[in-house]
């Protein structure tokens, strides 16, 4: 869907309107300082008339002070529409970026996405504030200036017909070379903030590495590297003013040439030479001011692109017809196959079926790389399939609306997200209307009650960004304790309890087996002693479904589960069985 830039300004349509009125009175008032300072020379000081010098000298400041309030609600019109506009257009983007899926952000990157929310938006907001001054400013004052200067000589028009083509071409020279550096200049600001980003996330990592030089001399390459596009960027700009005033100088000079023969010919008064010379100013000035322009109007292309990339990408995750809750939990892969966007080689998941009964608890299995992840992420609709069907209670998962699906999921992913906030808050964003007697039973049920109510603060200690005060395993519980307080139908528990020790683990999966009877439960692990006690077993290889069944089936059945067994728990702590009749 193509969107209008411009159509974020239309609630302020008014402003939009007043800004350049009250602009057009300034430089109306500005237009008439010469003509009253003509009258002041010819027919005041030349004339040796004092009443005329003080009623000119009158009317030349009351216009000053006429054009003094056009300016400056000018200035107060276009301040509010750019403030709004930038506002809303931000807005916009933050609302179309909480639309995508996994798949467009991952396409865009995190730090592309800050640049256009930030940078790109400023750049937008800027020229909405110049355009409605400058843009109509300019033209003004230079089609007005022509129109005067032409009233006192029509050889004026030479001067004009031979410096504006000039002004002309340095215009669009620089308009021409400086898009691109422009353009350059914002896809390495997305690199810096992409650096920056990484360096803010992983600063544990790189002290525990002992990378921080590492990183120091990749943050300033990219950091020289944006500096240095930028500095050729403004060099560009800088050699325009010193030619234009070339320009400008020459026209003046050409303007008391012409005026001075004039004056000798008694076609043409001392004031009127003045006069000639301050709208000829005027005129160049104008040019100086739209050559400014044109190179914030470069940038600001190049911004209104990226700006246009993201509002008009559509969410490949789409809201379903069926608004409806689910109420039992049966979920069911159908022929699922799945690749990730731009992913070369083999799918990820091959024609993968299974079915998980509602109220069972089922553990998933697999090595790094396996697809256990990508397979629960069907369930949720972080992704699509790229073939085949997710079915929950009965009903394609991509024919349920976004929210009443997700609703009654409850997701701890692998990576512990945590935000800015109590840790009431936090463990609150699994069901905002949760009373304090909520948040703690789910604390309690993950294991997280003991450490929050050791804290200073107890449920109300203010976490920092990302929760970094917390350790690995504490944001793990908080951010299970924030997926059970919502009591979902289906509990998805992803590799979420890696940094817990098994003594603490098996505590865990007690208190939600006590608390939790009635939804299904997914847990996805690399270690057996979290899914050992499950109802079922799916060990995951290569994208496929290598073995299913209980613990015990699998130490008979399966030799895959055996290998990863023995690696994890030893050669000698393998049972004893029978493996006659093993598949």
């Amino acid at each position: 869907m193509k969107v209008k830039l411009s159509s974020f300004l239309k609630p302020y349509r008014l402003f939009v309107i007043l800004a350049p009125l009250m602009m057009a009175l300034e430089v109306f008032m500005d237009l008439l300082q010469p003509a009253f300072m003509a009258t002041v020379v010819n027919d005041g000081i030349l004339g040796g008339n004092m009443e005329v010098i003080l009623q000119t000298s009158l009317k030349m400041f009351g216009a000053a002070l006429i054009g003094m309030a056009g300016g400056f609600g000018c200035t107060i019109f276009a301040t509010i529409s750019a403030m709004n506009y930038g506002a809303d257009l931000r807005g916009a983007l933050f609302r179309k970026t909480g639309e995508f899926s996994f798949s467009e952000i991952d396409s865009f990157s995190t730090g592309s996405l800050v640049t256009r929310l930030t940078n790109d938006v400023t750049q937008l907001q800027n020229l909405v504030a110049i355009a409605l001054r400058m843009f109509v400013r300019s033209p003004l004052l230079c089609f007005g200036g022509i129109f005067m200067a032409l009233s006192i000589s029509f050889r004026y028009g030479f001067i004009l017909l031979v410096s504006i083509p000039i002004l002309f071409l340095i215009i669009a020279l620089v308009y021409k070379k400086i898009t691109p550096l422009f353009s350059a200049m914002q896809k390495k600001l997305d690199r810096l903030n992409a650096i920056l980003q990484e360096n803010l996330a992983g600063v544990r990592v790189i002290k525990a590495f002992v990378r921080g030089e590492h990183e120091k001399r990749r943050f300033n390459e990219a950091n020289d590297d944006l500096t240095n596009t930028s500095l050729a960027a403004m060099r560009i700009i800088a050699i325009v003013q010193p030619v234009m005033m070339i320009v400008m100088n020459a026209v003046v000079i050409a303007v008391i040439y012409i005026g001075g023969f004039q004056i000798q010919a008694l076609e043409m008064r001392v004031g009127d030479v003045m006069a000639g010379i301050s709208y000829m100013t005027q005129i160049l000035m104008s040019f100086m001011m739209l050559g400014m322009a044109f190179a914030m109007i470069s940038r600001a292309k190049v911004s209104a692109g990226r700006v246009r990339e993201v509002l008009e990408t559509d969410a490949s995750i789409k809201d379903g017809p069926i608004n409806e809750e689910i109420k039992r939990g049966e979920i069911v892969f159908e022929d699922v196959f799945f690749s990730y966007a731009g992913g070369s080689g083999d799918p990820v998941l091959k024609n993968l079926s299974l079915r998980i009964e509602a109220g069972e608890h089922v553990g998933i299995l697999g090595s790094t790389g396996a697809g256990k992840s990508s397979l629960v992420g069907l369930i949720s609709r972080f992704y699509d399939t790229t073939g085949g069907r997710v079915l929950v209670d009965g009903i394609d998962v991509r024919d349920y609306t976004l929210s009443s699906l997700r609703s009654q999921i409850g997701v701890v992913l692998q990576e512990a997200v945590l935000f800015s906030g109590s840790i009431a808050e936090n463990i609150a964003w699994g069901k905002t209307d949760a009373g304090d007697d909520e948040l703690k039973a789910a604390a309690q049920a993950a294991q997280a009650d003991d450490f929050i109510s050791a804290m200073d603060e107890g449920y109300d200690s203010v976490l920092s960004q990302g929760g970094l005060t917390l350790s690995g395993g504490q944001k793990q519980r908080t951010s299970i304790a924030r997926a059970l307080v919502k009591k979902p139908k289906i509990l998805i528990m992803d590799d979420s309890t890696s940094a817990l020790d098994l003594g603490t683990e098996r505590r865990l999966n007690d208190a939600i087996a006590a608390s939790y009877t009635q939804g299904t439960r997914v847990t996805i692990a690399q270690r057996i002693s979290s899914v050992m006690n499950t109802d079922r077993i799916y060990v995951m290889n290569d994208g496929e479904i290598a073995a299913a069944g209980t613990h015990d089936e699998l130490l008979r059945g399966s030799e895959i589960y055996r290998d990863i067994f023995e690696s994890q728990m030893g050669k000698g702590m393998l049972p004893e069985f029978n493996p006659q009749g093993a598949s």
